[in-house]
């Protein structure tokens, strides 16, 4: 059966409860190197070349976008805090969609905006990773593009997720075994002959997936 757009309320304001970052990102255990988000139904609840009709405005709080049909859009509710959790713990950040609009895809992650660490988590230190550095501290503390938190790459375009892997792989030079991927679609498995390890969501990336995620990478490996 076909997915419908997905409903969430929006306010356009920071949320009131802030997120308790896992332990898992600080229990001294491994953490991929790598990170890698499917975007719809994943990091959105929609298809963005299917519900999504430009041109797109961003809301005043840009926690949301509008388009000419007048359908309001943004990630799924954890998706801000669990950019800069992963971030923080120093692992890599990237992006791997086969959508059939590109260059939507990108807008929306340009016009899309995380509110600073401060506003959405309890605990904004980290014992380990990248977390700890002032630059890193001064980015945080400032409201940012999405698309500036996927350093590892953005790889959007109609094809087969190991196209989007191995070009993935050639940017950060970074192992297939040490990457992790989540995505809504099980067909997408197929990445996982390269060594990748996914995790298939079910609703949308959470913490709760994450934190899944992240032991079922460890467990593969043995750490």
């Amino acid at each position: 059966m076909p997915k419908k757009l997905s409903k969430q309320p929006l306010t356009g304001t920071s949320p009131t409860t802030l997120s308790t970052l896992p332990s898992i990102l600080s229990d001294g255990r491994p953490l991929p190197r790598v990170v890698v988000f499917d975007l719809d139904y994943t990091l959105w609840p929609f298809w963005v070349d299917t519900h999504v009709y430009p041109p797109l405005r961003p809301n005043p709080a840009r926690s949301a976008c509008t388009d000419k049909v007048g359908e309001t859009f943004s990630f799924y509710d954890d998706v801000p805090s669990v950019l800069h959790g992963l971030s923080r713990a120093g692992v890599r950040l990237g992006v791997a969609s086969r959508t059939h609009a590109p260059d939507l895809g990108r807008e929306m992650l340009k016009l899309l905006h995380v509110p600073p660490a401060s506003t959405l988590l309890e605990n904004t230190a980290l014992e380990d990773g990248g977390g700890s550095s002032s630059s890193s501290s001064k980015k945080d503390n400032k409201t940012r593009k999405a698309v500036e938190f996927f350093d590892a790459g953005i790889e959007i375009y109609p094809s087969s997720k190991i196209r989007h892997f191995e070009a993935l792989g050639k940017k950060t030079g970074v192992p297939y075994t040490e990457m992790l991927f989540f995505d809504d679609e099980s067909r997408n498995r197929d990445t996982e002959s390269l060594g990748v390890t996914m995790w298939l969501v079910r609703d949308g990336v959470s913490w709760s997936e994450v934190v899944s995620g992240i032991q079922e990478w460890r467990r593969r490996r043995g750490v």
